[in-house]
């Protein structure tokens, strides 16, 4: 039976054209609402330039009172505006190419290109859920040097079980955004500390859209459980850092309210198959490309460029509270931290 070879089954439009079972779209993170893609944000990444503005719509002053109606034909009513601003984001140019070898056994079915495709495109949604996540520990980095931690709840010093996530450390996080606390709707978590919200019996599972009870909420809210969440120290001595998400301001990148807008723009060559013939002492490697332009960036914060080590922030960049700078009220902001054992 003779072999399939990168380069006999890539045809690149047709390849390019084939949408993969999983890709960042379908992350968890999206599909819980934390992240919302949208045509301005699409339309941005597309755009020239690094560094972009992204608006997004001032809330209504709620300080104003209202005007009080009369007879009067000449007293006229003045209206009051709705104000906007903007925050600078960061797009990403990223790339992965695997060989091959790495990928015989979707070489060697039936639609090897599709197969292909749906390998990078769990790849890639693996890599957008770090990237989401090393945005928002970035965030909190910045919120603990420069913003008194007003949006963290660090209760792992605390002695025995007081030290242990559990529903006051939750409310306590939520309730850091005052009276919008009820904004959050999904919550990341370490598996461990997923189990010990399974120990204390209180994850109910509520249906998916086909009926079956697999979605785990606490306390009415969707819980995103990811072994790469952030943890320090090792044994009993184990930090966990969980992460509250909500809906964020409405108008933000000209989406209904979201923790994190994301868009897509369109690199020039988006894949293709590159063949060393001298690799392996003249035997020869194939290897598939893929590129992506990724814009993502959280709601209420301003990107810093600062010095990076590669042409775009990578995940260890993001992590930095130096490339961060809140620019609106704690309030605003659709992000809350919990620091707790499990």
């Amino acid at each position: 039976m003779a072999v399939v070879r990168l380069s006999d089954a890539y045809v690149a439009d047709v390849y390019n054209s084939y949408t993969s079972v999983n890709n960042p779209e379908t992350s968890r993170f999206v599909v819980a609402g934390v992240v919302r893609t949208s045509e301005l944000f699409t339309g941005i990444a597309r755009d020239g330039g690094k560094n972009v503005t992204v608006p997004f719509w001032l809330d209504i002053d709620p300080e104003i009172e209202q005007n009080y109606s009369n007879d009067d034909p000449a007293d006229l009513a003045v209206p009051n505006k709705i104000g906007s601003d903007t925050m600078t984001a960061r797009k990403a140019w990223i790339n992965q190419g695997f060989s091959a070898m790495d990928l015989v056994s979707e070489l060697a079915g039936s639609d090897p290109l599709q197969h292909i495709k749906n390998r990078f495109g769990t790849y890639w949604t693996r890599r957008f859920e770090r990237r989401v996540i090393a945005q928002a520990v970035g965030v909190l980095a910045d919120n603990v040097a420069n913003d008194g931690g007003d949006m963290q709840i660090d209760i792992s010093a605390a002695v025995g079980d007081l030290a242990k996530f559990g529903s006051d450390a939750f409310i306590d996080a939520a309730y850091t955004a005052g009276d919008q606390a009820d904004q959050f709707r999904a919550i990341a978590v370490h598996s461990s500390i997923e189990a010990r919200m399974v120990k204390n019996d209180e994850v109910v599972f509520i249906p998916d859209s086909k009926g079956a009870l697999t979605i785990p909420t606490y306390r009415g809210r969707v819980v995103i459980s990811t072994d790469n969440m952030p943890v320090t120290g090792v044994g009993a001595d184990r930090i966990y850092t969980s992460i509250l998400f909500g809906t964020g301001a409405i108008g933000f990148a000209g989406i209904e309210g979201s923790a994190f807008g994301f868009g897509q723009g369109i690199p020039q060559t988006p894949s293709e198959v590159e063949r060393t013939p001298a690799a392996g002492n003249g035997g020869g490697q194939e290897t598939i490309w893929e590129r992506k332009t990724w814009l993502l960036h959280p709601f209420g914060f301003e990107w810093i460029e600062g010095t990076l080590v590669e042409f775009s922030p990578t995940d260890a960049d993001c992590r930095l509270a130096a490339h961060w700078n809140r620019v609106v009220s704690r309030k605003q902001v659709p992000l809350a931290f919990i620091k707790s054992k499990a």
